[in-house]
């Protein structure tokens, strides 16, 4: 969850090219400290390093900005220059929001116990570092939890139950979402909610939730490159989100023959994306093969569509083997990620699938564990 935000933060500005750029002043005093301080930050495109000399413990950096920007501010205690300057997790540095205006900062002695005040969007950074502290703490927790139970002699002989753990991940999952959601609702004017919003969405953004949750943001935000850019990204999105008719398409089977979605009215279809080297989707197979054996009598099927390599011919049908696949149709024109279906559909990451009723209508999305079975009864009672 923490990769993803940060990731995000860092792509997403750029986008904001179109505005004007205005002056900002970080003024600091570090204690006594006598050494040259390094700024890392962005400029639209541009990414910008600047350097000042603390002089008894002060010192200031001036500039211009287009949009706020996360950047990060190293102290040079050895004086080895910027090259070899150590930026590791463990390293003394400071990372916060640059914005128009003016930044305090003061520090007894170093940039990692560095405070700042009175910069808004710096206590709202703070805020939501805190609810990625906590989902992170959670999820670590679990996992930790669940190699304790794997390697006890006691559980040798029991299987893991994927469907619990999935359970309880989404549930870390559900809470982490509803606290940055709040976040954006309690914060309409921060830089940081639009940014969120992104957050909010993952890997499997749903329009029809993200873009009223753009809407609520004040109208300077949404007038940003950024948040146009993130609308008409969101307003493609519409084509694969829930309600919609799901894009047609043709794939090659394992057999090189072409199999149409159309062709498969009348029934309920999971369209399953995934590939042998899948580790969560080869986790989730066994239990997407429960539920076709249990349900292929009751007008349900599955399509899987691999996203195996150019090379990966043996692998994936290795897999389909393996993992007992074979009861539904299997395609794939083996291009990784860039596999037509894939790119029809959007889909940024696996496993993944899409509920289609007989109708060629999405009805649903990312059912995973128990709660693929819970939306396959509600539908075919």
């Amino acid at each position: 969850m923490r990769k993803l935000f940060f990731c995000f933060l860092l792509s997403l500005p750029v986008l904001a090219f179109a505005q004007i750029p205005q002056p900002f002043n970080v003024v600091g005093k570090f204690g006594n400290l006598n050494a040259k301080i390094y700024l890392g930050y962005q400029l639209g495109s541009n990414k910008i390093l600047d350097s000042a000399q603390a002089v008894n413990g002060n010192f200031e950096f001036k500039g211009n900005l287009i949009y706020p920007s996360l950047a990060i501010l190293v102290i040079d205690f050895k004086g080895v220059g910027v090259n070899k300057l150590d930026i590791g997790p463990n390293s003394d540095k400071l990372a916060f929001y640059l914005d128009k205006g003016t930044i305090n900062m003061q520090s007894p002695d170093s940039a990692y116990k560095a405070k700042i005040v009175g910069s808004p969007i710096n206590d709202q950074y703070l805020k939501l570092l805190a609810i990625n502290q906590e989902a992170g703490d959670k999820t670590n927790a679990l996992m930790t939890e669940q190699v304790k139970a794997v390697n006890d002699p006691a559980n040798a002989n029991k299987p893991v139950d994927q469907n619990a753990l999935q359970a309880k991940l989404k549930v870390i999952q559900a809470d982490y979402h509803t606290k940055l959601k709040n976040f954006i609702l309690s914060n309409p004017n921060s830089y940081l909610s639009l940014l969120t919003v992104g957050t909010l969405g993952g890997p499997s953004p749903d329009p029809n939730e993200l873009l009223p949750v753009l809407d609520g943001l004040s109208k300077e935000l949404q007038e940003t490159e950024t948040a146009r850019s993130m609308r008409s990204s969101l307003e493609s999105l519409k084509a694969t989100a829930n309600g919609a008719m799901a894009p047609d398409f043709v794939q090659a089977d394992t057999l090189g023959h072409p199999v149409k979605l159309s062709s498969f009215r009348g029934k309920y279809v999971l369209l399953d994306f995934w590939a042998s080297w899948c580790g969560p989707c080869r986790q989730e197979n066994p239990n997407v093969v429960n539920v076709f054996n249990k349900y292929k009598n009751k007008n349900f099927t599955i399509i899987g569509v691999s996203l195996d390599r150019p090379d990966g011919t043996f692998a994936w049908l290795e897999a389909i083997k393996r993992d007992h696949l074979g009861g539904w149709t299997q395609l794939s024109d083996l291009k990784f990620w860039n596999n037509a279906v894939a790119r029809l559909y959007f889909v940024q990451s696996i496993p993944k699938n899409f509920l289609i009723d007989p109708t060629g209508k999405i009805i649903a999305q990312d059912l995973r564990g128990d709660d693929l079975e819970a939306e396959l009864q509600k539908v075919l009672r």
